[in-house]
């Protein structure tokens, strides 16, 4: 008897031996219950499971298209999440400049029944609460999607982060007011649908995240370029109050300039843009234009590529808000980058007359900040007058004004590591969004020469998020300090070879187009 106890002790240590390396080997699945139904994930090799392609809305087609986000119709038994659903409408995605295809959406599916989110999470107890990051892809409104390698959670999941990811609807589709769309809403508004596609997201993670062991009291907000541009938007949204608790914006905030125009992003000129739309679609009933397929209407779409200003979901323009301190008030951390856009080509003796016209007395103030002693010189000094004008500025603006009227504090940093290898056969530097494998450890996504120095950068930048998530300051023992933005003293972290904590490099010339803007330009 005892011997056979023995045989059978030691078949039991095999067998769970060999189920521990199957786990290993191939992941396993797991479940969890949200308020729609029951859905399923995979679990990886690393122990982080994922759950992609969950409808947080009804898909917006039919009568639905460029309507508020409604709820999701219930199903039953298991909804199996393990693949993404479908990026919004927009053109076919093709690498261009430094975007090489880590930074694009899979080339299908791509359709309007696009309202779906991702989570990757590591917890194993739901009774941990961990910190939620929702993350809002960037694209100019117009392109991008949740899909994109360079977005993948699990990383960030390895250091205790529940990570949420999601579409919204893009171009035309996320912003087409129009006068009878306004008419037949309940607030008499239109447009601004990838907003509220982006607070109904935010809605979810309230009442779902609890059961993948995210804290919905701890969700911090996160977006790069047009992703930043709408995380400082909805810190100006009544809509947004209590559904985020910290922001992360990486080279984008809704101070650019253009924004103090308020009648350029009034709603009366966005339904002025919806009418010619529709009439360029040859759509005389809002039935018509719902109908027209969404190819044409692609194919038709320009200017619409910024929220507006429509007293419901946003009341007033980010200047004015934070001006009377009546803006989310939550920490921030936000920066920019060394190489953040291009200018283009352009000569020596046009770059100084193109100066000289547009800048008047204070040219020769913008030329000494802007050099051009040679046609190289003057395509680099060009393609920083563009990044400071369109970024630095409304970035740098963005963490004065938290600064003077928030109670929350901000933490601002410059990325300034040029990237190794090169996109598309050039070196484009520290390139506009070329710092979101850094800070989300998401380095071996994409294929690029890193060395050791990449590496640690990495190291250093996810640790700071992770603290900032989970804690509101990106300070914890190990790193450099990190201290406040101070608009006297303008110190900001520089992630570099070296990351260290120092002036702000680019403050003589953001304090000259302040000076500018401030002149009425």
């Amino acid at each position: 008897m005892r011997k056979n106890t023995k045989y059978i002790l030691v078949a039991l240590l095999l067998l769970s031996i060999v189920l521990i390396l199957t786990r290993a080997n191939k992941g396993g699945s797991s479940s969890v219950t949200i308020d729609s139904g029951l859905i399923e994930g995979v679990e990886s090799t690393s122990g982080i499971t994922a759950f992609k392609g969950i409808p947080f809305a009804a898909p917006p087609l039919g009568k639905l298209r460029w309507k508020a986000p409604q709820p999701v119709t219930p199903w039953e038994g298991v909804r199996t999440c393990t693949t993404f659903a479908a990026s919004a409408v927009q053109n076919e995605p093709i690498p261009f400049l430094c975007w090489s295809e880590e930074y694009l959406i899979p080339k299908e599916p791509i359709s309007e029944d696009c309202l779906y989110l991702n989570v990757w999470t590591g917890v194993d107890s739901l009774d941990k609460k961990q910190p939620v990051l929702v993350y809002i892809h960037g694209g100019a409104f117009i392109s991008g999607g949740r899909a994109c390698p360079v977005y993948v959670g699990e990383a960030l999941a390895k250091k205790g982060v529940v990570v949420v990811n999601f579409n919204y609807r893009l171009g035309a589709f996320g912003y087409m007011a129009h006068p009878e769309l306004s008419e037949e809403s309940a607030h008499q508004v239109s447009g601004n649908y990838n907003l509220l596609d982006m607070i109904a997201a935010l809605e979810w993670v309230q009442r779902n995240i609890a059961a993948f062991g995210g804290d919905p009291d701890n969700v911090t907000i996160a977006g790069q370029s047009a992703g930043a541009v709408a995380a400082c938007y909805l810190t100006s949204s009544p809509l947004a109050k209590g559904l985020f608790h910290k922001v992360i914006a990486e080279s984008g905030a809704s101070f650019f300039r253009a924004a103090s125009n308020p009648a350029a992003f009034s709603l009366e000129s966005a339904e002025k843009k919806g009418v010619a739309l529709a009439n360029a679609l040859n759509g005389t009933t809002l039935e018509e234009l719902r109908e027209t397929p969404a190819e044409k209407i692609l194919k038709a779409t320009q200017g619409f590529d910024l929220p507006t200003i429509d007293g419901y979901v946003i009341e007033e323009n980010s200047v004015s808000t934070y001006e009377k301190g009546t803006q989310i008030d939550v920490p921030i951390l936000l920066g920019w980058n060394k190489d953040d856009l291009e200018g283009g080509l352009i000569t020596k003796t046009a770059f100084r007359e193109n100066v000289q016209n547009r800048f008047g007395e204070l040219s020769e103030a913008f030329l000494a900040e802007y050099p051009a002693t040679s046609d190289e010189h003057a395509t680099q000094s060009m393609a920083y007058m563009v990044r400071d004008e369109n970024i630095g500025l409304g970035m740098r603006t963005w963490a004065k004004s938290q600064h003077k009227t928030g109670k929350s504090k901000v933490f601002l940093y410059n990325f300034h590591r040029d990237l190794p290898g090169n996109s598309n056969g050039r070196d484009f530097g520290a390139f506009h969004s070329g710092e979101i494998p850094y800070a989300y450890d998401n380095l071996h996504m994409l294929d690029r020469p890193w060395t050791e120095i990449d590496h640690d950068i990495a190291d250093i930048m996810s640790d700071y998020w992770d603290s900032f998530m989970k804690n509101g300051d990106p300070n914890r023992s190990g790193l450099p300090q990190w201290d406040p933005y101070d608009a006297v003293e303008e110190q900001v972290m520089v992630f570099d070879s070296i990351t260290e904590l120092a002036p702000l490099p680019t403050e003589a010339k953001l304090a000259l187009w302040e000076k500018y803007q401030n002149s009425g330009f």
